[in-house]
């Protein structure tokens, strides 16, 4: 049996009752907090600039994009809602597959099922399923696809395209070749990092656009590679050097990968949040630690310090992915939440200067357990000479160290209330957080 056949039974036999509680709570959330992303990433530049160029080529008013929430086609909808998500660096992540789902299946998956009217409960399993899909097949290509890769670009069309496949009910024949159309179009290359350029908001954007694409191809009889994942010119041939084929399937039907999922607390790449989680508690616990620090020493894995060593970020965008810029930032601050990342503190010499007394290192051991898990260690030297230490493995949000539905809820609504009144944004994650009794999607826009 082909991989993509595997799949598509698994998400095309599915059903909502038989889905756990544990599932259903988190997939919820999971929804919750990628609105909010999406909604106060709308009102960035780089979504107004999407949102502005697709606006010309106008489409048909099927689902709702959270930049101007105008009625367009739900390909564009998806486009634009996927890529407004992943700009303030707060939407979700998976550790191990490396794979920020929300933004890439999520957006597909709602504009699918605001055009199709369907109810809360086919999102609620469409969603889940698509992070199933993705996730594992991300978890198999990791961690070598994502030296070049991102992906969330390339991972997340899979995932994508099974959610809306759920959605418009294809057959398993149809939803193989949905797979094999999401597969040909998967990409995002992480080259963007080295200028912090807006096309990594393309990333999830084309993956919900184009997963969006190849389900509803496949629903009108379009054809696709039928062995996409493991063909000889498939995707693990073409974009993977190393595949662990056991974990696509490994436990499948017993639990769900969506309850793996870690919702992000910081404004920033997730690399960097066990370092901040560290220094919050060392700023909260010591008086003064602002103007006692001597030296700071932070150690965690290299691909961190692939992504994020770098010493003079140019822009608030590339601030986000410089360890040693959101480390002082948190150091100053107490935070490094949206109201942190700005044009004035990004120039504050007070930060530049603390930044210079940052080193990095990298740690073997953090290195053998990654990706199932992302440690750090900050060791602070004082001037009086003390040494202060901690050390984490699972950073606030991750399952091991869960968020609160509360503090979900307040994220939420912090997000949302850029682009709505306190009104509908308590409305919305009433709605939200009770989807499943929720008779028609619609509504909810």
């Amino acid at each position: 049996m082909t991989y993509s056949r595997k799949f598509a039974e698994y998400v095309v036999n599915h059903r909502f009752d038989g889905m756990t509680e544990e599932a259903v709570q988190f997939t919820k959330r999971s929804i919750l907090d990628w609105v909010g992303s999406a909604i106060a990433g709308g009102k960035e530049k780089p979504a107004l600039i999407l949102n502005q160029t697709l606006k010309q080529f106008g489409g048909n008013p099927q689902a709702t994009n959270f930049v101007s929430f105008e009625k367009t086609s739900a390909h564009y909808a998806a486009l634009v809602n996927g890529g407004s998500s992943h700009i303030l660096e707060l939407d979700d992540v998976h550790k191990a597959s490396i794979l920020h789902a929300g933004a890439s299946i999520i957006p597909a998956a709602f504009a699918a099922a605001e055009w199709k009217n369907v109810t809360g409960k086919e999102l609620v399993e469409a969603v889940a399923l698509g992070f199933e899909v993705g996730i594992r097949i991300g978890e198999a290509v990791t961690p070598s696809h994502y030296d070049i890769f991102h992906t969330t670009g390339t991972v997340g069309t899979f995932g994508a395209a099974a959610a809306v496949g759920k959605i418009l009910q294809l057959s398993v024949e149809e939803m193989i070749h949905a797979f094999g159309s999401a597969g040909t179009q998967a990409a995002g290359l992480w080259e963007f990092i080295e200028d912090g350029a807006m096309s990594k908001q393309l990333h999830p954007a084309k993956a919900a656009a184009n997963g969006l694409l190849s389900a509803a191809l496949a629903k009108e009889r379009f054809t696709g590679a039928t062995r996409i994942l493991e063909g000889r010119r498939g995707f693990f041939a073409g974009l993977v050097k190393e595949v662990n084929t056991y974990l696509l399937f490994q436990g499948l039907g017993e639990s769900y990968k969506i309850v793996e999922n870690t919702f992000k607390i910081h404004s920033c790449c997730r690399h960097i949040h066990p370092t901040l989680d560290l220094l919050q508690e060392m700023v909260q616990e010591h008086d003064d630690l602002w103007n006692r620090i001597d030296q700071v020493l932070i150690e965690v894995y290299q691909v961190a310090l692939n992504i994020t060593e770098k010493y003079d970020p140019k822009s608030v965008y590339e601030a986000k992915f410089s360890l040693p810029y959101a480390s002082a930032l948190m150091l100053k601050k107490g935070k490094a939440g949206l109201d942190e990342f700005t044009e004035e503190n990004l120039d504050d010499p007070e930060i530049r200067n603390m930044m210079e007394r940052i080193t990095l290192r990298v740690n073997e051991e953090y290195n053998q357990r990654y990706p199932k898990v992302w440690p750090a260690r900050v060791s602070i030297r004082l001037k009086d000479g003390t040494i202060l230490q901690k050390e984490t493995f699972y950073p606030k949000g991750d399952p091991e160290n869960p968020a609160t539905e509360k503090e979900l809820i307040d994220k939420f609504s912090q997000l949302a209330s850029k682009g709505l009144t306190s009104n509908k944004v308590n409305q919305l994650a009433e709605m939200l957080m009770n989807l499943e009794e929720v008779k028609d999607v619609s509504r909810l826009v």
